[in-house]
Parts: C-alpha cells; sequence; structure tokens
C-alpha cells in the first residue's frame, strides 16, 4: 500500500524512509522493521527537526520505535504537499546532527510479586535478576500506553520473561515490570501484564510540572537499587509530604 501511494505521488523521501497513510488525517514515515539504536537515532533526528517545523496543518507528531506519525488538518494540508514539504526539510538535515538527550537515575526497591518467577522461568536467583536488570544503560524509544509510560531498550535477554497470561486489574504507579525483552515504569495506577519486579518512588507523570513526563524519547535511563527506607524516605519526598 505504501509502495504504490509512494510511487502515484513521485515523491521519494530520502534515507530510505517510507512512508504511508494512516487514514484521511496522518501520515506515517516507517525508518525500518526492528528496533535498534541506529533506527532510533535516525528516529529522533526527524523528530527533532519537527519541533521547531513551521508547516501549516500540522497537529502533532508521535514517534514509535520504527516509525513517526504525523497528523495534520486535511482542510489547511493536503497528504501531497505534507510530502512535499517532508522533502524538502528531510533533506536538509545534517548527517552529524545531534539531538537532545539526558541521563536520569530510576532508584528501584526491588520488592515485586513477580519478581521470585522471573528469577525461577529464566534459572536465575532473584540477586542476580537485580543486578542483571541495573547493569545496563537504558534508551528512552517511546512513551506510550498511558501518559508517562516508558518503554525502554536495552534490557539483557538473560532476564526476559512472558507477560502475564491474565493482566492485573490493577497496577500500582511506579510499579517496574519486564514484559518479553521490554522494561518498563508504570506512571500511574492501571491494569496490566507486565510482570512485576520492583517499584521506583518517583513520580514519572505530573501534571504540576512543566514537563508532566519524568522521560522523554531519547533519554537514558539507569536503575539503582535501594532499601526500603530509602524508598519510604523518597517517595515520601516525591509526593510533598
Amino acid at each position: 500500500m505504501g509502495g504504490s501511494h509512494k510511487q502515484s505521488l513521485g515523491i521519494d523521501l530520502p534515507n530510505s524512509i517510507r512512508h504511508y497513510p494512516l487514514g484521511d488525517q496522518a501520515i506515517v514515515l516507517s525508518f525500518g522493521d526492528v528496533i535498534s539504536e541506529a533506527i532510533h537515532i535516525r528516529v529522533r533526528k526527524v523528530i527533532t527537526c519537527l519541533e521547531n517545523w513551521p508547516q501549516a496543518g500540522v497537529i502533532e507528531y508521535v514517534p514509535a520505535y520504527t516509525t513517526i506519525t504525523i497528523y495534520y488538518d486535511p482542510l489547511i494540508v493536503s497528504y501531497q504537499e505534507l510530502l512535499a514539504a517532508l522533502q524538502i526539510t528531510l533533506q536538509n538535515i545534517s548527517d552529524d546532527f545531534n539531538y537532545r538527550s539526558a541521563k536520569k537515575e530510576i532508584p528501584v526497591y526491588y520488592n515485586g510479586d513477580d519478581l521470585a518467577y522471573v528469577a525461577q522461568y529464566n534459572g536465575l536467583t532473584e540477586e542476580e535478576v537485580i543486578r542483571i536488570h541495573c547493569a545496563p544503560e537504558y534508551r528512552v524509544y517511546m512513551i506510550g500506553f498511558v501518559p508517562g509510560f516508558p518503554y525502554l531498550g536495552g534490557m539483557d535477554n538473560r532476564i526476559a520473561t512472558p507477560r502475564k497470561e491474565v493482566p492485573r486489574l490493577r497496577i500500582e504507579a511506579g510499579a517496574v515490570g519486564i514484559a518479553g525483552q521490554q522494561t518498563g515504569v508504570y506512571p500511574m495506577s492501571t491494569p496490566g501484564g507486565w510482570q512485576i519486579i520492583g517499584h521506583t518512588p518517583l513520580q514519572l507523570f505530573n501534571l504540576n510540572r512543566e514537563n508532566p513526563s519524568l522521560l522523554d524519547v531519547g533519554d537514558l535511563v539507569c536503575f539503582a537499587p535501594i532499601g526500603y527506607e530509602e524508598f519510604m524516605q523518597l517517595k515520601t519526598e516525591a509526593n510533598g509530604y
């Protein structure tokens, strides 16, 4: 579908970026078919370029692992006009273009109900799971599911564990979980099927902050184990008590 549409318009985006319509009010830019650091860097370059893009009719853009979806008002700009504008904009992105990225540490009290199961599933001790989970520097590939929920890449396959067959009806805000080869943090209480291995006292999403989401796409994250007393102290401070 994307290829025929692209050919019919006679517009090619640079760097082998594929495109296809999503309904009649969005265009999807596709950078590949696998989750990788290289593709993420390409996505981030384009996101940074679009942040100050003065194109009329653009409503918002939503980055994901390998795509960016751009929503637009078809009464202001057509699909073909948007593609033509994108072609010019993306051609001007330099190969050495840098994007903003922050490094952030998330303290975790590893007391999750599923920590023992993750250890048993992978033939490890709970201490080994904690050590392996804290070792990498994770990249925030996308924010989604609920506001502020970070999908993190870079988890060690030695602790990869499938989602629960029956999701929980309620998972506490701050829960740190594993689902397949991904790890993430629940920013608010919500149903979910991830294997919960611990909890952070930090608020990942707070509407009272200038930037409600603690983490942004492209940020680097590391987890640091803490004990119960430090967890309670930090939780009290985070809640302003």
